[in-house]
């Protein structure tokens, strides 16, 4: 099996139990039913950057190997060099999660691997998770049997969260984080910068740095000093 050009691991961050299900109740079951039940429906993901796919993976991989299952996730849109020698030499695993897997469209190698990768995993027994930003027919791959494979799996599309519910997560890890962040902070944040969750976490982890560094608490004028250059 080639090498991995990975390190990862499953952050703490990112586990079912700190999902904001929202109007995504039957998605998330489905992910935690393929992670921890043997034999139950493999699952493709679909949704918009920031709807929680990569979250849900990495929760699937975590709860996996609580259930003593043999888990592997792979963001393919990260992946360097030969991507297709890379997904033929996936595998040894119970659960494997697949992220992008849009990224893979239009390379000929990769998507015909990929291909062979499905039809491999349904000899052989692991379960397979797929998330990309499309579903398989949008997701503009060449390859029509590929297109057929996926489409086969049970397939589920994540609704984004509304400002109310972006709102109530980021006040929650932000709180996770030991920070506050009142209302004029969050009214500041989401009329100046993107709303989806990615970007908000990860400008929350800025932030948090931020305030640490400066020993501050979080206000808007804190704010401003920070972001303004951005602005």
């Amino acid at each position: 099996m080639q090498q991995l050009p990975l390190g990862w691991r499953w952050p703490a961050q990112q586990r079912f139990d700190s999902f904001h299900v929202g109007a995504n109740g039957v998605a998330t079951a489905l992910v935690q039913r393929a992670a921890e039940v043997e034999g139950a429906s493999w699952v493709f993901l679909s949704g918009a950057t920031g709807s929680g796919k990569t979250h849900l993976l990495i929760g699937a991989c975590n709860a996996a190997e609580a259930a003593q299952r043999r888990a592997q996730y792979v963001p393919l849109r990260l992946l360097g060099g030969d991507r297709a020698a890379t997904l033929r030499g996936l595998g040894g695993c119970d659960l494997l999660a697949l992220d992008d897997v849009d990224a893979l469209a239009g390379e000929p190698a990769a998507e015909h691997a990929l291909f062979d990768l499905y039809n491999r995993c349904r000899a052989e027994g692991p379960a397979l998770l797929f998330a990309a930003a499309a579903t398989p027919a949008q997701c503009g791959f060449g390859l029509p049997d590929l297109v057929s494979r996926l489409a086969m799996c049970t397939q589920a599309t994540l609704k984004p969260l509304d400002d109310a519910e972006r709102r109530a997560v980021l006040r929650s890890r932000a709180e996770a984080r030991g920070l506050v962040l009142d209302e004029a902070v969050l009214d500041f944040l989401f009329s100046r910068h993107a709303r989806d969750l990615g970007s908000l976490t990860a400008l929350l982890e800025r932030i948090d740095r931020a305030s640490l560094a400066a020993k501050r608490r979080v206000t808007v004028p804190f704010l401003r000093g920070l972001l303004g250059s951005a602005e």
